[in-house]
């Protein structure tokens, strides 16, 4: 009787093993991240910062792995982020990610995406802080120069930046804001041209990021009268913060790193920070980083996608602020 009882208890484990294999989806399980060559798409033209962050990534992935760039521009980086959006959740296509990100839904109009929902943010690689710049022959020593000067009767005091609807002209929208002064926005399509004006005179001040601006800074040939993060920079700790300038809670820095399609499984996201990370921790890209002006980040897919999504509402309050939209 007892081994009667017993064959049928093996029969029916045996069986009911046999019929959940056959119906229920295995768990995640895969190769060690990565098992193929990952994309990372640049959702703007080749040789800007955002281009060349990624291809420090590409060239420096673990030993037998490649990764390859590609460049998917238009619309203010919403058609790359468009792409990566519909890819396969394997991890194997990631986008890089700017905080012109955030700030793309509150000005463009059908971004074909929603950037909450259909991207996800997996490791935020480095921040990357503006510069307030002036010519170093300029009459402005200070942040409080500026200001004296913009509230002065009928000033007229203007400000370039590298294109309307960019970091660095959110960065001096907010100083407007910041100091209640009416300073005039000059777009330039790109820092490089911006800097160039700056230089030769042609216009009086320049929020830049600190990658394009160091190499001027060092020569003498232009000032640095503040910058945008929310600390000190190591690359030039004798320049004051903003809030440091006068404008208390004064916080603006373009962060950069990477992200999956949605519902790219939890522990493959964290595979992918555990990998990423481990590049980006290298000595050579922390120098090479440093080097640029770039603060070395490493925020995990938690803590990232909260510094996502706060800027999303935080731009989309600021765009409304100064009615600002895409040209």
């Amino acid at each position: 009787m007892q081994a009667s009882k017993l064959l049928f208890f093996r029969t029916i484990c045996i069986t009911t093993t046999l019929v959940l294999g056959a119906v229920v989806p295995p768990v995640y399980a895969q190769q060690a991240f990565p098992n193929k060559p990952v994309e990372i798409t640049v959702p703007y033209p080749p040789g800007g910062g955002v281009d060349f962050m990624a291809r420090l990534i590409s060239s420096s992935m673990p030993a037998g792995s490649t990764a390859i760039v590609a460049n998917r521009s238009g619309a203010g980086g919403t058609v790359g982020a468009r792409y990566v959006a519909g890819q396969p959740k394997d991890g194997h296509s990631m986008l890089m990610m700017i905080d012109a990100y955030a700030l793309a839904p509150a000005i463009y109009k059908n971004i074909g995406y929603d950037p909450k929902r259909d991207l996800s943010a997996v490791i935020n690689v480095a921040w990357a802080p503006m510069l307030l710049i002036t010519a170093g022959d300029s009459k402005y020593k200070s942040v409080a120069d500026v200001v004296a000067a913009s509230r002065a009767p009928n000033a007229k005091v203007s400000f370039g930046s590298c294109g309307s609807g960019t970091s660095p002209h959110l960065a001096g929208e907010m100083m407007n804001i910041a100091f209640n002064v009416r300073n005039t926005h000059i777009p330039y399509k790109g820092c490089g041209p911006a800097i160039i004006d700056v230089l030769g005179g042609q216009v009086e001040m320049a929020f830049v990021t600190i990658t394009g601006a160091m190499p001027h800074i060092k020569s003498g040939k232009m000032r640095a009268l503040a910058i945008t993060s929310g600390d000190r920079s190591k690359v030039v700790p004798d320049v004051p913060t903003m809030a440091e300038s006068g404008a208390p809670g004064f916080n603006l820095s373009q962060w950069q790193g990477l992200a999956v399609p949605a519902g790219t499984p939890e522990n493959l996201k964290l595979e992918i920070f555990q990998t990423m990370s481990k590049v980006i921790k290298a000595d050579a890209i922390q120098k090479k980083l440093l080097e640029m002006g770039y603060t070395p980040a490493n925020d995990g897919p938690e803590a990232f996608q909260k510094i996502v999504n706060n800027d999303i509402d935080r731009f989309d309050k600021l765009a409304k602020q100064i009615g600002l939209k895409a040209e």
